[in-house]
């Protein structure tokens, strides 16, 4: 039985290159810039899907998230429960470096969908001032430049992608 691999579509020899496809979307080079990108994005994500997922830091927790991104939003109920999913298991996910590539599309998906369908029509800036009719897009922009980084260059050094695929 022979496994698929896919090399560089320019022939190139890069990471991962020749190795099965999970290997290949884990590897990840000794990249510290990768790393901090990565830590920085589990560590912002973390509290917000906290929010979502369990009510702390003053957020609504599985049932009242569910009922707002169902309801208000419009989300299909899979897609709804995904979002509090990526938002928080995802973000430990990123903390360890496991997946890191997978769930930094997973978070990006979610910053453009809570652009698209609640942020945009706020504007750019955050309501820091509480003069807005909600929060803008900045932060979801931040978010998804990190989400980037991790994408290209995986997960970087101290993580678990490396540690199985080094």
């Amino acid at each position: 039985m022979t496994t698929t691999t896919f090399d560089d579509a320019r022939g190139r020899e890069g990471v991962g290159a020749g190795r099965p496809v999970l290997s290949r979307v884990l590897a990840t080079e000794k990249d510290w810039g990768a790393t901090v990108a990565r830590v920085a994005l589990g560590l912002v994500m973390l509290p917000h899907g906290a929010q979502k997922l369990l009510g702390w830091f003053g957020g609504y927790g599985w049932t009242g998230t569910m009922g707002f991104l169902t309801a208000q939003v419009g989300l299909p109920t899979p897609v709804a429960a995904l979002v509090i999913l990526i938002e928080s298991l995802g973000a430990l996910a990123l903390l360890g470096g496991l997946a890191g590539r997978v769930i930094a599309a997973g978070v990006a998906a979610v910053m453009m969908g809570a652009v698209a369908t609640v942020h945009l029509a706020n504007g750019f800036f955050m309501n820091w001032a509480g003069t807005q009719g909600g929060e803008g897009f900045e932060y979801h922009l931040l978010a998804l430049g990190l989400s980037l980084v991790v994408m290209i260059s995986g997960s970087g050094a101290a993580s678990v992608d490396r540690a199985l695929t080094d």
